[in-house]
């Protein structure tokens, strides 16, 4: 496992077209967030132990925005490969269920729509205003860890930014995890 931090990427990027199957079997593309003021895209995964401390705090935070258009999706961007068989699409359907998850989980099977991000990490967070255009690319919070001893919320507090029309989170702290496993 190496561990490494989210790229800087340039406030303002649009957000890429993608097309993916989710753990539902339906077909997710950007357009399918249109009546969204918030998207935010989380590349994700099954086996890292970053996604793990986290998960159910972004669980957490769907439910808490759900009401306010603000919708998380998940995408898988690991290949499932010998060495990496927890995140194949049959193990993504089981932790859909068994952790309730309440937002899209999509396979990048390919990793095209993970390069064309420019993912590096797991969880790598993306989040994206209602022109979709990125205005937050940072970690969830000051301590994925040990939610007990979180002090600063900043993904929740970059989209409540979003949702008040502010389009300058000065402050992002890149997100970190392990590396994300590239087709060669």
């Amino acid at each position: 496992m190496t561990l490494l931090e989210s790229l800087k990427i340039q406030m303002g990027e649009p957000a890429k077209a993608f097309e993916l199957k989710g753990v539902d079997e339906k077909i997710y593309n950007l357009e399918s967030f249109n009546g969204e003021k918030v998207l935010v895209i989380i590349f994700m995964c099954n086996h890292c132990p970053y996604v793990k401390a986290v998960w159910q705090r972004l669980i957490n935070l769907q439910e808490k925005f759900r009401s306010q258009d603000v919708q998380l999706v998940g995408i898988n961007a690991n290949a499932a490969n010998p060495d990496y068989t927890e995140d194949s699409f049959e193990n993504m359907q089981k932790e859909f269920e068994e952790r309730k998850m309440n937002f899209p989980y999509l396979i990048d099977s390919d990793q095209k729509v993970s390069r064309e991000y420019k993912a590096q990490c797991t969880p790598d967070i993306y989040v994206y205003d209602n022109e979709r255009k990125l205005a937050y690319h940072g970690r969830i919070d000051d301590n994925w860890k040990d939610e007990a001893k979180v002090t600063k919320n900043e993904l929740a507090e970059a989209i409540e930014t979003i949702l008040n029309g502010e389009k300058n989170i000065e402050i992002q702290h890149p997100s970190m995890g392990c590396s994300i496993k590239w087709v060669e």
